[in-house]
């Protein structure tokens, strides 16, 4: 589950991690009020949306506006903020389609000594969180890392413990830190782990975190991304949800218990088991088709799951045909076939569908299907499936 930066701050703010005024403005007469109330000369209008790539992204409406601006005057945080709310900015993590605006967070002005970039994933390999830092803020990680690979420092930490004293030491002098910046660090650092593994984050980011002109760390930005599957300890955060920038197929998907991820193929896929989804996508792929998504209904599944997610395949415009596969266990092939000749009949599947099932009673859902007398095409093992479901498409 993402968050807006204006959001992601506010939870950093109670973490006692440092971060800039802001104000959340909804309505481009607030934006004159907000100005005055912060008292700098120079305040950042900045557009909130779930995506990164914001002050160098621009608005369809509006190609000369960025998506973050420095402004001077009241009266020129209201004219950007007309520009900006309601319109729909394009960034290079948006896609062409872009994402309309409907949030602006003004943020005060501050003297700015050094930008840098810090980043804390939980990196799988070695079963930990680690820290990403550099020396290169305001810039795409993923360039710096391609381009300039020493500049970046990495540090794993205990999350039972937290972030010790001498990691501390050690990424300051890293990120080469004066006296007066370590200083702050060995607050800031700290705090931003424990706001990382109290609030089951799997991604909190901050580009750019700033070394202000007296020496102080503070969060210029705000990325955080929870673990899906960690909600349930957080009901607080139901309120964080903004609707409007997921996927409405993966809003509906969730609410029904089913894992969902919208993609751009015309093949769509139904399989129990997020490995056994991940390697349908593959052969899929191997033998020329596209996958149009990622859907896992899971080991547990009963009828009603399974015909909505027959529902929320067939309303992808793009789908042309259906790949089901099925390796039964606790999830028995009859109830799969079950629910599809109930979708079958109930939603009326118009593309061609092919089924491939393994395990727990799968000779009875095979019996099932040839008794069905539908359109529905069968295969013998996952490489016979996606050849086949791949033909349908030519």
């Amino acid at each position: 589950m993402k968050i807006h930066e204006y959001q992601a701050k506010k939870l950093f703010s109670e973490a006692g991690v440092a971060i800039p005024n802001g104000i959340v403005v909804k309505d481009p007469a607030d934006a004159a009020k907000a100005f005055a109330e912060l008292g700098t000369p120079v305040v950042v209008v900045k557009s909130q949306i779930h995506a990164g790539g914001r002050g160098k992204g621009r608005f369809k409406e509006h190609p000369e506006q960025a998506g973050v601006v420095l402004v001077k005057s009241p009266e020129d945080a209201v004219a950007n903020a007309e520009r900006m709310l309601g319109s729909t900015l394009v960034t290079i993590q948006t896609g062409d389609e872009g994402k309309q605006v409907n949030t602006l967070y003004i943020e005060q002005g501050l003297d700015i000594a050094k930008e840098l970039y810090l980043a804390i994933i939980v990196d799988r390999e070695v079963g930990k969180p680690m820290i990403i830092a550099s020396t290169e803020g305001g810039m795409a990680i993923e360039e710096v890392a391609h381009e300039h690979p020493e500049k970046i420092v990495k540090e794993h930490f205990d999350p039972g413990i937290g972030l010790q004293p001498y990691q501390v030491r050690k990424l300051s002098n890293a990120l080469g830190f004066n006296a007066v910046t370590q200083k702050s660090a060995s607050v800031f650092l700290p705090r931003m782990c424990e706001f990382f593994v109290k609030n089951d984050c799997s991604m909190a980011e901050i580009n750019p975190l700033i070394i202000t002109g007296d020496g102080q760390l503070l969060a210029l930005d705000a990325k955080v991304t929870f673990d899906d599957n960690a909600l349930f300890r957080h009901k607080n955060f139901d309120e964080l949800r903004d609707s409007s920038e997921e996927e409405p197929a993966e809003t509906r998907a969730q609410a029904a218990g089913l894992s969902y991820v919208k993609l751009d193929g015309e093949i769509g896929c139904l399989v129990n088991g997020a490995g056994l989804a991940m390697s349908t996508m593959d052969i899929i792929k191997l033998h020329g088709g596209e996958p149009a998504n990622f859907l896992d209904v899971g080991g547990g599944a009963n009828v009603d799951q399974v015909t909505e997610a027959f529902r929320i395949i067939l309303d992808d415009k793009n789908v042309k045909a259906i790949l089901v596969n099925i390796f039964g266990g606790i999830m028995q092939c009859d109830t799969i076939v079950e629910a599809l000749l109930v979708a079958y009949d109930n939603i009326g599947i118009t593309v061609p569908l092919v089924v491939r099932l393994e395990g727990t009673n799968v000779d009875k859902a095979r019996e099932m299907l040839k008794a069905s007398g539908k359109q529905i095409i069968t295969a013998n093992n996952l490489s016979d499936a996606a050849q086949k479901v791949v033909a349908t498409l030519a």
